[in-house]
This record gives C-alpha cells, sequence and structure tokens, in this order.
C-alpha cells in the first residue's frame, strides 16, 4: 500500500492560509522522540505547537537528557502529574489537561502511541469538541489485557484524524470501520532515528568496557513483567544464563523491583546492571549488540532499524511486521522459551535491505506526511 497524498475523507492536504495552533500531549520517553521530527516540520511550515508534558515518566533528569540529546526546547508546561494506578492518574492527567485547554485554546490537540497520557488527552479533547489528531494510530497486539491496547483503541475511535505508521495499521483501521479518518503517514520514531544515529555516542561501549558484536542489550520496563515477582525472576535468570555480558540500562522503577526480588541475591551471571543511559548512548549499546532482548515497542522497531535481531519478552507484539519478517522473535517471560528464542535468531537473522526499512516505516519522511494530514483536517 502507497503512502496517501489525500485523505480518504477527501480533505486536500498541505493547502493552509494561517499559521495553526495545536496542542502535543506526551509523557513518556518514546513519545518525546516522536516530537522531535514533526515540532521541526510545524515550526518550518509556521505553525505553533504547545508541548505538553503530563509528567507521566517524572525523573526529571532522564527527561531532561533526552530533551538535550533530542535538541528539543523544554516543555511548555509540565503537569508533574507523576506516578499513581491507571484510574487515578489519567483522571488526574484529565483534571490538567481540561483546565489548560479552557485556559488555552487551540485548533487540534495531537496525542502519540497508548500511553494513559495518551488516553487522557484524547477523552478532554473529545469531550471539549476540539478536533483531535492520533500519531502512531492502528496498532494492535489483540490483547486487551494490556492498558496500551485499551488506551490505543479508545483513542482511535474518538480521533478526527488517525495517522498510521504502516500498512498494517491501515489495515487495522480499516476493518474497524476507520479508513474515513486515516492516512499512512509512516513512522515518526523511524525519521528521528534516521536525524540523530549519526550522532550515536559510541564511547559508551568504552566505558562499560565492551566491543561491537561482543555483548547483549536489553530492557524491561512493561508493568506484567517488572511487577509480577515471578516473571521479574525467570526473565533475569534467562539473561544471566547467557554467554556473553548483558547490559541492562535499568529505569529506577525496575531497579527497585529487581533489588527486591529473590533474584538480586543470587547469581546474576552476564547480566551488568547499569544506570539509565540517554538517548545518544542507547543508540550506539543498540547498534553494536550481538542481539537485543526486550518488552519495548520501541526499542524493537530501533533494533530492526540498525539490523540487529531481537528477542520481544511479551506473548505478543503490535510490531507484526517484525515477526513476519523473521527480524523479531516472541519469547514471552518464561526462562527456555527466551533462550530458545534467541538460539532461532542467532546465525540466522535475515539480512534488512534500506528499501525494506524505508517502505515499512515511511522513509523518513512521516513528519511532512503528518504535517499535511493535520493542515488538511484542519483547512
Amino acid at each position: 500500500m502507497s503512502y496517501e497524498g489525500v485523505c480518504s475523507n477527501g480533505y486536500r492536504l498541505g493547502n493552509m492560509t494561517r499559521p495553526l495552533t495545536l496542542v502535543r500531549v506526551v509523557g513518556t520517553r518514546p513519545q518525546f522522540m516522536q516530537v522531535a521530527p514533526l515540532r521541526r516540520e510545524l515550526a518550518r511550515r509556521g505553525h505553533r505547537e504547545t508541548l505538553v508534558h503530563t509528567g507521566q515518566h517524572y525523573d526529571e533528569a532522564m527527561s531532561r537528557l533526552f530533551f538535550e540529546d533530542l535538541c528539543l526546547e523544554e516543555p511548555d508546561v509540565n503537569l508533574g502529574i507523576g506516578s499513581a494506578g491507571h484510574g487515578e492518574q489519567t483522571g488526574r492527567m484529565m483534571g490538567a489537561l481540561e483546565q489548560f485547554l479552557v485556559d488555552n485554546p487551540c485548533d487540534a490537540v495531537v496525542v502519540d502511541g497508548d500511553t494513559n497520557s495518551t488516553l487522557a488527552g484524547a477523552l478532554v479533547a473529545s469531550k471539549m469538541h476540539i478536533p483531535l489528531v492520533h500519531v502512531e494510530a492502528g496498532l494492535r497486539s489483540s490483547d486487551r489485557t494490556m492498558p496500551e491496547e485499551i488506551n490505543r483503541v479508545v483513542t482511535d475511535h474518538i480521533s478526527s484524524l488517525l495517522c498510521a505508521p504502516t500498512a498494517t495499521a491501515v489495515a487495522n483501521l480499516a476493518r474497524e470501520g476507520l479508513s474515513e479518518f486515516t492516512v499512512r503517514t509512516g513512522d515518526l520514531m523511524y525519521d528521528c532515528f534516521l536525524s540523530f544515529k549519526g550522532r550515536a555516542r559510541r564511547e559508551i561501549l568504552a566505558q562499560l568496557s565492551v566491543e561491537p558484536g561482543g555483548y547483549f542489550l536489553a530492557t524491561v520496563h512493561r508493568a506484567e513483567n517488572v511487577d509480577d515477582p515471578g516473571r521479574l525472576q525467570a526473565i533475569l535468570g534467562a539473561l544471566a544464563a547467557l554467554d556473553l555480558p548483558v547490559i541492562f540500562p535499568v529505569h529506577p522503577r525496575t531497579r527497585q523491583r529487581i533489588d527486591g526480588s529473590p533474584a538480586r541475591s543470587g547469581n546474576l551471571g552476564a547480566l551488568r546492571l547499569v544506570g539509565p543511559v540517554g538517548y545518544l548512548e542507547m543508540l550506539a549499546l543498540e547498534a553494536a549488540a550481538k542481539c537485543i532482548f526486550t518488552d519495548s515497542g520501541g526499542v524493537q522497531r530501533e533494533a530492526f532499524f540498525w539490523g540487529v535481531p531481537s528477542v520481544v519478552l511479551r506473548e505478543v507484539t503490535e510490531w507484526r511486521e517484525l515477526l513476519e519478517g523473521g527480524w523479531s522473535v516472541l519469547a514471552g517471560w518464561r526462562r527456555q522459551k527466551i533462550l530458545d528464542a534467541y538460539e532461532s535468531l542467532d546465525g540466522r537473522y535475515p539480512e534488512v535491505p534500506s528499501q525494506v526499512r524505508d517502505e515499512i516505516f515511511g522513509g523518513g519522511r512521516a513528519a511532512g506526511r503528518v504535517a499535511d494530514a493535520i493542515e488538511g483536517l484542519l483547512s
């Protein structure tokens, strides 16, 4: 399926005659990556984007580091919501966002992905009858036990414009009767990757005393993995049993769970727990890893962008193209399944031609297509 220049609802794209005022609601580090390319494109066209950080990822130093790496100014507003249960956190975000939008009228609200910040921004915009744009729309894991799946489905069905990153996402939205509102744009995270891969800070390898191809990289952050002691112990046990060092940048919340787990008092084997790293350090670690073990959809994609195999520590993934091409393998959380998944990839990883990456994820032109689609919606 090709990339579209005209929305299926008939809007001609890219014909704005006045600057737009947009509010972009973000709350997590993967969303910050998607801010960078679109923010530059909107500014180039003379539009005003107010960036509202809900505070969902609330570690100030980590957030600041990501903004510095991405050459972004600090958010215009930080609501400082912080951590809480899903209902409480989303409700507090909604109250703060509603007041902000009352005080700061805009032409449209833009939300990204599938977080509680996404859902809060979407519900408030919908109830206030403000046009809603969902970037990274149409992803489906078909697992309604995942809070992310609920967030993305609800957001898609109340949005005015759905910016789908892949052909699979477009097809998912068509099955749900949402083709009228859908434009295939490509993936803003791929745009960001292409812009910054040349700046990857490779000195991190020397700092960690590892060589290219001589280590594995791991990230584990999802609640179903880190909040379940049995799952966490099984994942740590599998990683510890690998035959090369496993560099594991650990988020502070995950670190608390690991320190309280039975595995922490035992032999961590190959595992090397390190502090959180910035975006540019993470790019370098991904590029030089022999294999990446992750429960992050963003890291799974970045592994593919670099041409590095990935073992996905989940039972399902919304990025199914990467499974179908043999570039990722689902492993879940059980120790032996993780080790078996790696064995299935070791030495048998298919090459990733650049044209394949470009076709799946948009060739680095997603920001322009998203901006075109927003202009078309509001023209």
